[in-house]
């Protein structure tokens, strides 16, 4: 937080209920700026060019959609966007738009330590076996 009357100003701007939303499960901060666009999971793209509200280098950022959220939830091409190696988000940059193929398969976000993780099948036999005593009958 930069200032409190930076914050209260944002708060206003933003509303109580998306402040509380970024406060639970967001960013953590008041942050206020223009919707720049939205990827297919849902996650909000917003961007704040005034100077004096934001530390330089953080004035793009990312609303995710889910409460339990990873970096691996934000596509490739908003990925360039968010840390600065694109100049236009791809909403806007003809370049992103115009190189995409039709073949490429929609982007999927990591889903290792989820359910949906990819676990292999072991067919090969156990190099070691246990030992288990055999017990003889009496006598």
């Amino acid at each position: 937080m930069v200032s409190l009357s930076r914050y209260i100003r944002n708060v206003r701007r933003i509303g109580l209920r998306e402040w509380f939303r970024a406060m639970q499960y967001g960013i953590g901060d008041a942050k206020s700026g223009t919707l720049v666009g939205s990827d297919q999971f849902g996650n909000r793209y917003f961007e704040n060019l005034n100077a004096e509200e934001e530390i330089p280098g953080r004035h793009r950022w990312v609303d995710y959609r889910q409460n339990d959220f990873n970096g691996s939830q934000v596509p490739p091409e908003w990925h360039s966007w968010l840390t600065h190696i694109r100049k236009d988000p791809p909403t806007q940059d003809p370049v992103v738009q115009s190189s995409t193929p039709a073949w490429k398969a929609p982007y999927i976000e990591n889903l290792t330590g989820t359910r949906g993780a990819y676990r292999s099948y072991n067919t090969a036999a156990p190099k070691i076996k246990a030992w288990e005593p055999t017990v003889s009958g009496r006598r």
